[in-house]
């Protein structure tokens, strides 16, 4: 019976994980947000902003990001100042549950969290080291040392043979690139003070990371790993950059002036600022584009953000602390 049991849960791992059931439908939008201070996930309906469910996880959660169709969750749990966290939450989002507290020692911080091709990868910020863990085998299969000063967010490009770094305290953005046998190669690339917040253009090709401490976002082409543009936007500490599926703007969160940035991506030059409350954090833009959610940490809410008019539509109370943010269902 256990190895029954075993090999049951392997293959549900395996399709809620590295794709679908054939003629299964779309599960029903929801946003998943990780509220610090409570410790939780809570299980959004993003039309009426009703809390649906919530889901206990390790201390301090800072990242949240959902397996490729969007049924399992996964929560870096950082820590608190005192107690450094060693453990990702992984939850099955329609039962409401914690599948697994993956321990990743002696890894430690666990922040930056991305997944692809059925693989979850993070960064553990301490170590200096990004890592991948395989949800099937539950394993931690993969590591790299940066060598650069708090690591910070992990950004893998679709095909995951790049994957790119924000190093805070290196004032550097890593490209570490899969190379033949195995092997893999990081390109150090110097920015501004602090960065912090990344993204990757919708066509690949470009990578903006907002830096905390001088209120600049450097623009990185992919492909010669150099920056072609630094922009000043004026920000007293940026904190996510995010941009739009259309890639006509940036948004920028400014945790100490308490505000949205808007970029015009093309014309690379910041155009609106949209006053949010204390401290917003983190950024989720759905899939469709239309709205942006902010968390807005000091406040404890999430602020709706019209990507037309720029005007915050709703709020929506999730719990102490809110800052990472997923989508699951719906278009991805």
């Amino acid at each position: 019976m256990h190895r029954r049991h075993l090999l049951m849960t392997t293959v549900f791992l395996g399709l809620a994980i590295g794709g679908s059931v054939p003629g299964a439908q779309r599960a029903t939008p929801r946003l998943l947000v990780l509220n610090k201070e409570d410790a939780n996930l809570a299980i959004v309906d993003p039309v009426s902003g009703n809390i649906l469910g919530r889901v206990p996880v390790g201390q301090g959660p800072h990242e949240l990001v959902t397996s490729t169709d969007g049924k399992i969750a996964f929560a870096s749990n950082y820590g608190t100042g005192t107690a450094p966290g060693r453990t990702i939450s992984m939850i099955d989002i329609a039962a409401q549950k914690e599948l697994r507290r993956i321990d990743v020692s002696p890894l430690s911080r666990p922040h930056g969290l991305a997944f692809v091709n059925g693989k979850l990868y993070f960064t553990a910020e301490a170590d200096k080291k990004i890592a991948r863990y395989d949800p099937v085998t539950n394993t931690v299969d993969w590591q790299f040392e940066t060598g650069q000063a708090t690591t910070h967010m992990v950004l893998p490009s679709k095909d995951a043979r790049t994957i790119f770094t924000s190093n805070i305290g290196g004032d550097s953005v890593s490209a570490i690139v899969a190379g033949a046998g195995g092997a893999w190669t990081q390109t150090v690339i110097p920015v501004g003070k602090g960065p912090e917040g990344i993204d990757l253009s919708p066509d690949g090709r470009e990578v903006w990371s907002a830096h905390s401490r001088d209120g600049g976002v450097s623009i990185i082409d992919v492909a010669t790993k150099k920056v072609v543009q630094t922009i000043d936007i004026g920000t007293r500490r940026s904190n996510r950059i995010k941009l739009t599926p259309d890639a006509k703007f940036a948004l920028v969160s400014d945790l100490e002036a308490g505000e949205l940035i808007v970029l015009d991506a093309p014309a690379r030059k910041a155009i609106k600022r949209v006053p949010l409350g204390k401290n917003p954090e983190g950024i989720l833009i759905p899939p469709a584009g239309g709205v942006a959610y902010v968390a807005v940490n000091g406040d404890n809410f999430i602020a709706v953000v019209d990507l037309k008019t720029w005007q915050v539509t709703k709020k929506i109370t999730t719990g102490i602390g809110p800052d990472g943010m997923a989508w699951s269902g719906g278009t991805r």
